[in-house]
């Protein structure tokens, strides 16, 4: 079941667009599924679950962190993560420089952006990241990279809202490709708005009740 709707939902996405199956909360059985299909890019939210399943499961495994992420809980992580999505401050880029150094790594991250109204959402303002992507302390990082960028829309019914926050993303995008051609990521899109952004530019989406069903609390 797991591994039809995954490649009904492939089959949908343009050739360039990265699916992260979001597996937070689902059991190893559901995510080994999806990999036995051929799937090897898993996203979570939650530092524990991420490490206990990484141990438990193919080691050639993409490990996504979508979540919100504490300083202290980067090292953790950092032995084995793919992709750090949501990096929204200098604080933690540099606590993720010093636990990729110690594992003798270089982390890629993508830079959260705050596009959404809503105050629940993380993420730094277009400008701070400009300001974090030309300072001198990134260049002294030497175990870090960013490779991209990262939102979440608005939770809403409002598709012309989320377009046009998507599309304020993609601008930022854009602007800052032009200076920096390491930045080749842009993660925008969920279950629920995943073909809006696509459609304003997103090359990597973040897709779990498609895929899984609705999550396991």
């Amino acid at each position: 079941m797991i591994s039809e709707k995954l490649k009904n939902l492939k089959s949908k996405l343009p050739n360039e667009v990265t699916l992260i199956a979001v597996s937070k909360t689902k059991p190893v059985s559901d995510l080994m599924q999806a990999y036995n299909s051929g799937h090897k890019d898993f996203g979570e939210n939650k530092v524990q679950e991420m490490e206990s399943k990484w141990q438990e499961m193919p080691k050639d495994i993409q490990w996504h962190m979508i979540g919100h992420l504490q300083r202290n809980k980067v090292k953790y992580i950092a032995p084995f993560v793919s992709l750090i999505h949501a990096v929204d401050s200098l604080r933690l880029l540099k606590e993720i420089n010093k636990q990729a150094k110690r594992n003798e790594r270089v982390i890629e991250c993508l830079l959260q952006i705050k596009i959404a109204e809503e105050d629940s959402k993380f993420g730094m303002d277009i400008s701070d990241a400009a300001a974090l992507l030309h300072s001198e302390e990134l260049q002294s990082f030497k175990n870090v990279k960013i490779v991209g960028l990262m939102g979440m829309a608005t939770f809403t019914d409002d598709e012309k809202q989320i377009s046009q926050e998507f599309q304020r993303l993609k601008k930022a995008f854009d602007q800052f490709k032009i200076e920096n051609s390491e930045l080749k990521i842009l993660s925008m899109g969920m279950s629920g708005d995943y073909e809006i952004a696509i459609e304003n530019g997103s090359n990597m989406v973040r897709v779990g009740s498609a895929i899984f069903g609705e999550r396991n609390y």
